[in-house]
């Protein structure tokens, strides 16, 4: 996410400038874009992988484990603490 947005202002946009994004489901560009610091959430990245797994229990298959963190994105997080 970038930090500018904000999806109770118009065009969902804190930046005046901007200019206003009609397609959000295609290839896009803006020059004020700027990631947002928790635009990534560890913890919710899981999520997926969880209910996968919880499904996969619950319709028997074999492989139904819970998943494991992720070393190599842990890793990646601990660079920039």
């Amino acid at each position: 996410m970038c930090r500018f947005f904000e999806p109770q202002v118009p065009q969902q946009c804190r930046e005046d400038d901007a200019e206003e994004v009609i397609e959000k489901e295609r290839v896009n560009f803006c020059e004020w874009y700027q990631p947002s610091a928790d635009a990534f959430d560890a913890e919710r990245a899981g999520e997926g992988q969880q209910a996968k797994a919880a499904l996969a229990s619950l319709f028997g298959e074999a492989e139904a484990k819970k998943p494991d963190p992720d070393t190599k994105q842990q890793q990646a997080e601990e660079l920039f603490k």
